[in-house]
């Protein structure tokens, strides 16, 4: 199941939503001109490594290239990868737009990064001896998605589903895509091995609760939770092959 498009419309520009979306892919860009060794590198520099941050582990010899707790801020900015990169922007550009509109541009900006902060921390205390670096803006995008749950959980979302070869396009609640998602994160979270590579999924977990719990205070108080939709709440577009 995979988001492509929401029904709100928005009453402003999202320019601080296009800005982190436009430094992301900077950054990226940046990382790709290192090559990759330099680039493996710059993730021990600038990611958030648990161990280094906790000072648990002596790091600082090959990461001395900002302090330790400015890698909570530079890590939500960096991605390991394409896939990596696009998911991330993908659920920014969704769902980014209307939360912003509900806070404003200045409140939004400093809500995304309390998330980003709490979603560092979230996944460090699971193993605060990882040496694993931890990149993306994910932890700081799933506070987004906890706001907007709460703000818009009857909006419907273009949600693509797969079968196989096959894929459908339906109409779904916010409330059940990104309840799902969140239940995902949480499996996959107890599933997985918290001191090895991979996904950091207790940092949307914790980025996701942050976002849940801090939007009633950074919302513009006009601005009601549990906003209606006026679309349907389910309905099925189309189903496709894998040509067409």
């Amino acid at each position: 199941m995979f988001p492509i498009s929401d029904d709100n419309p928005r009453r402003s520009n999202p320019i601080v939503t296009w800005s982190i979306i436009g430094v992301c892919v900077l950054v990226f860009f940046w990382q790709l001109s290192l090559g990759a060794n330099a680039s493996r590198v710059a993730f021990y520099e600038y990611g958030m490594i648990p161990a280094r941050l906790f000072g648990t582990a002596d790091l600082q010899a090959n990461t001395a290239a900002v302090p330790a707790w400015f890698t909570v801020f530079t890590s939500m900015f960096m991605h390991g990868g394409w896939m990596h990169l696009g998911s991330n922007m993908l659920f920014l550009w969704i769902f980014g737009d209307n939360v912003e509109d509900s806070m404003g541009h200045v409140r939004y900006l400093a809500f995304y990064l309390v998330c980003g902060i709490a979603a560092a921390f979230a996944q460090a205390l699971v193993n605060p001896d990882s040496i694993v670096p931890m990149v993306g803006a994910s932890g700081a995008i799933s506070g987004v998605l906890g706001a907007y749950v709460l703000l818009h959980p009857h909006a419907t979302v273009r949600t693509v589903i797969f079968f196989g070869f096959f894929f459908t396009i339906v109409y779904l609640p916010a409330l059940i895509v990104l309840g799902l998602w969140l239940l995902l994160q949480l499996v996959s979270g107890f599933l997985s091995s918290a001191g090895e590579p991979g996904v950091a999924f207790w940092a949307h977990v914790g980025g996701f609760v942050a976002g849940m719990v801090l939007v009633p205070f950074f919302k513009k108080s006009n601005v009601p939770l549990f906003q209606p939709s006026h679309h349907r709440p389910f309905q099925v577009e189309r189903r496709r092959g894998p040509w067409g």
